[in-house]
């Protein structure tokens, strides 16, 4: 404890022996100083989706224009009454605008059980942050595969701390936070790190990744700066609805990086 501490703890002590209780009015005086009035927070308001006002909504309407392929290409996916469906073979999609620290909410539902699949055959497809740092889809209800390729497992690094599924052809929903990673001479000295919550349920916490997410190999290291979000397609008519994302680093008030 420091002097001054020390200090306003004798004042109190000596003032409170001899007056008694200390009044409201001296106690309001004495908290002030430990009080902050601004800069005020920004205040948001919600829609009838729970988007809030400062997140942008990556399916608006009728429009994928928001999105492209890898190559730079208009989306094939299909979209209607607000759902998106993925096209089998048409190639995974990424949005225009490059991102850094995010909060994500998306919603999405694998198609009914087709028995003839199994494992990370079934309702198969991914949510890359940065385009590299992959939250898994998948129907991981009553679907046995390995835990760190599960619903939820940010993949091939951490299997879910629960699985929240429920059952295929109902919405699930996904809100993520995303801290973007930085590097220094080619290594990386701060890592990307992921807090999920499945249906409400947090099944990611703050964890720290350790390099890109590989199907094959370990993580990789690749510096790089603010990039698009990604969502696979890997083969499964896997639908969504209702995404939306902020700036984490636009509320906190610092730049977006390259």
């Amino acid at each position: 404890m420091t002097r001054k501490y020390w200090f306003v703890l004798v004042i109190l002590g000596a003032t409170f022996a001899t007056w008694g209780q200390p009044s409201l009015e001296m106690l309001i005086g004495l908290s002030k100083p430990s009080e902050v009035w601004e800069p005020v927070p920004v205040t948001v308001h919600f829609n009838e989706r729970g988007m809030p006002s400062d997140a942008q909504d990556l399916f608006a309407g009728e429009s994928l224009s928001q999105w492209r392929t890898k190559a730079g290409e208009p989306v094939d996916w299909t979209i209607e009454n607000g759902v998106v469906t993925v096209v089998p073979g048409s190639g995974d999609i990424v949005t225009h605008e490059r991102y850094c620290d995010v909060q994500l909410h998306l919603e999405w539902r694998v198609p009914e059980v087709d028995v003839s699949l199994e494992g990370q055959q079934r309702g198969n497809s991914g949510v890359f942050l940065q385009s590299r740092y992959e939250v898994q889809i998948l129907d991981s209800f009553d679907n046995p595969t390995y835990v760190n390729g599960q619903a939820g497992a940010i993949y091939k690094q951490s299997p879910p701390l629960v699985n929240a599924m429920t059952a295929p052809r109902q919405w699930q929903r996904f809100d993520i936070i995303y801290s973007a990673p930085s590097f220094e001479a080619g290594a990386m000295s701060k890592p990307p790190r992921l807090t999920v919550l499945h249906n409400g349920v947090v099944i990611q916490h703050d964890f720290a990744l350790a390099g890109t997410t590989e199907w094959i190999g370990p993580p990789k290291v690749v510096p790089h700066g603010c990039d698009g979000l990604l969502l696979q397609d890997h083969g499964n008519p896997v639908q969504f609805r209702n995404v939306w994302i902020r700036r984490l680093d636009d509320v906190a008030g610092r730049p977006h990086g390259p």
